[in-house]
């Protein structure tokens, strides 16, 4: 990845995700999050986005920029040309969300340029309960607001600077594994902690939402350094 300041000099790449959300069933937030999650890990690891890769380009191009995501919502039809453009999808519980190969900023498909960005409010209908023992964790900051879309956009960010700070050995554990995780707010009184942990911490550029170099998500996996209990609420 480049410097800060060669970040801002680079042309602009973002990467897409689309969750599916009608009306009738919208899936719950948790699980969106986790699963926006586990689409980005998918997608950085699959062969097509390394080495010579028909998408390896677009995300070293991506990665050599600020690491943007935006998420948008599609339902019905919407949803059937989202699936026909290149991609992946990877399902939760329930919740379904495909993820696409990095694009120009001002270079979206026309298919999901024209979905919105808004409208991605989602509820957790049951407590999620504590995550299971050794699993790796994206915590959130307890001390922010986000929409469904933006924090499914930032446990993106966390599950990403995971597996670039992990051994290769973890990487390909956690790949044949499926990539478990588990997305939980912290508890206000382990948060400062965990961002002094030594553990990745996602810092916001502050495009939407909340504040520049808000810090939204620290990723805690098994192979690096610090293990925490479970600061959920």
């Amino acid at each position: 990845m480049r410097d800060e300041a060669g970040a801002e000099e680079a042309p602009q790449f973002v990467l897409p995700l689309v969750v599916r959300i009608e009306r009738a069933a919208p899936p719950a937030r948790t699980d969106a999050l986790e699963t926006a999650a586990r689409a980005v890990l998918v997608l950085l690891s699959d062969e097509r986005a390394a080495g010579e890769g028909e998408w390896a380009q677009a995300v070293r191009d991506w990665e050599d920029s600020r690491i943007r995501k935006v998420v948008r919502r599609a339902r019905g039809a919407e949803w059937r040309r989202a699936e026909a453009l290149p991609g992946i999808t990877v399902t939760g519980r329930d919740a379904e969300v495909r993820v696409f190969p990095p694009v120009p900023l001002d270079g979206w498909p026309k298919d999901l340029a024209r979905l919105q960005v808004s409208g991605t409010e989602l509820d957790d209908p049951e407590p999620c309960g504590e995550p299971a023992a050794g699993e790796p964790v994206l915590w959130l900051n307890p001390g922010l607001e986000m929409s469904a879309g933006k924090a499914m956009a930032q446990a993106g960010h966390g599950a990403q600077v995971a597996w670039w700070t992990l051994p290769e050995a973890a990487r390909v554990a956690w790949r044949e594994a499926g990539f478990p995780l588990a997305v939980r707010v912290a508890e206000p009184a382990a948060w400062e902690a965990l961002t002094r942990s030594g553990l990745p911490v996602v810092r916001d550029a502050g495009y939407t939402e909340i504040a520049p170099g808000s810090c939204t998500v620290v990723a805690d996996h098994p192979a690096l350094q610090g293990s925490w209990p479970s600061p959920v609420r």
